[in-house]
């Protein structure tokens, strides 16, 4: 089920910036000078919007953007609202083929963040974990991926931040978007999907753990979150949940890999990986309803869990657990969850940081997983002026 659409076409973007540097698999891709935006703030405007890009696809463009979390809202009745949401739920552009760059387009400038500080504060947290415990004692869900913001004060270059942080952190899926009014900085290790031809692939991440300080404590961190039972359960809900999700658009899936660890700077993170055919011409619009958002960024059940976070996240999520990514005319795709990223407008700065909430999930424990993903955030914020 989808939101009924609304006459007239989805309205551009002001101005025509949409610039993105995506360096998915390190192997980046630079998208500039659109020949065409559309950016819709309406709910009822995403599916005008997804016609629209099958039209440039048609034509031999390639496509790339982004699209907010709340997007996800347009694609289950039980979620429509009206009313224009100031952050675009989708905002997309056709480009000629993109250029392969070893490095983004960069400067010289300098840049700080200053006045670091989050929207909540422990107690308040505790509550909300209280909260969401107690849904799942009602059996209303399994788990909840609840999310805060830290917010920040920035000055100079966000191009210049983002080639620093991506030096620092050698994630798998990072991305740079750029508008007139914006900018995102993605250091994301989590895909999203990845279609070639008929075959599809997501990867959920779920389950995060403290890297050692040496490589003796290190080891044995990996052995203890290997098997924790309770990351390894928060891992597999999302992984069931995934299979159910692709298996309303294909066939034949599968599991190839469940609880894979992949190392970061600062710490383990659990993923598993879900694969299944679908059709090579796929309308863009049925796989992300049957998709997006990710179930790993919202809990399962995925629309049971989207309504309790509504309810409960005092403000829109934006770019943060969306997706960002590209579309090739042939109809192939490849879009990352924006986590740890951060959204710079002017001179203020936010960056959502969530975790899955189960049964066995301590108000402490999650507060301190929250404050280990941030760690990058806040040594960034400590460095001087660079």
């Amino acid at each position: 089920m989808t939101c009924n659409p609304s006459p007239g076409a989805p309205r551009p973007e002001e101005g025509h910036v949409l610039n993105l540097y995506l360096a998915f698999d390190h192997q980046p891709l630079w998208f500039e000078n659109p020949h065409e935006l559309v950016s819709c703030h309406f709910l009822s405007e995403l599916m005008p919007t997804f016609k629209k890009i099958e039209r440039w696809l048609d034509a031999g463009w390639h496509v790339a953007g982004y699209l907010s979390y709340e997007a996800g809202y347009g694609f289950e009745n039980r979620l429509c609202r009206s009313g224009k949401f100031a952050f675009p739920l989708m905002h997309m552009g056709a480009y000629r083929p993109p250029t392969k760059k070893k490095a983004m387009p960069g400067t010289a400038e300098p840049y700080q963040l200053s006045r670091l500080r989050l929207n909540t504060n422990f107690p308040e947290y505790r509550r909300a974990i209280q909260r969401i415990r107690e849904y799942i004692a009602q059996g209303d869900v399994y788990q909840i991926t609840y999310c805060i913001k830290n917010y920040f004060r920035f000055s100079g270059n966000p191009r210049r931040l983002f080639k620093e942080l991506y030096r620092c952190q050698s994630v798998p899926y990072a991305a740079y978007v750029e508008t007139g009014e914006h900018a995102i900085l993605s250091l994301s290790p989590e895909r999203f999907i990845q279609k070639t031809g008929g075959y599809l692939l997501t990867e959920p991440m779920k389950g995060t753990w403290p890297r050692g300080s040496h490589p003796a404590q290190d080891r044995r961190r990996r052995r203890e979150f290997s098997r924790d039972p309770k990351n390894r359960a928060e891992n597999l809900m999302i992984a069931d949940l995934l299979r159910n999700d692709l298996g309303r658009i294909g066939t034949d899936i599968r599991a190839p890999q469940l609880f894979t660890i992949r190392a970061y700077k600062t710490l383990f993170q659990m993923t598993s990986t879900i694969t299944g055919k679908v059709p090579r011409n796929l309308h863009l619009g049925e796989t992300f309803r049957a998709l997006f958002p990710s179930g790993s960024v919202t809990g399962a059940p995925k629309i049971r869990a989207m309504e309790i976070i509504r309810e409960m996240e005092p403000e829109d999520r934006k770019i943060y657990t969306g997706a960002i990514g590209y579309i090739t005319p042939e109809r192939n795709l490849y879009f990352n969850i924006p986590i740890r990223t951060l959204l710079i407008r002017g001179n203020e700065g936010e960056m959502g940081v969530g975790g899955g909430i189960v049964w066995d999930s301590t108000p402490r424990g999650e507060w301190r997983e929250g404050r280990l993903k941030s760690r990058f955030l806040r040594d960034t914020a400590r460095r001087p002026s660079r």
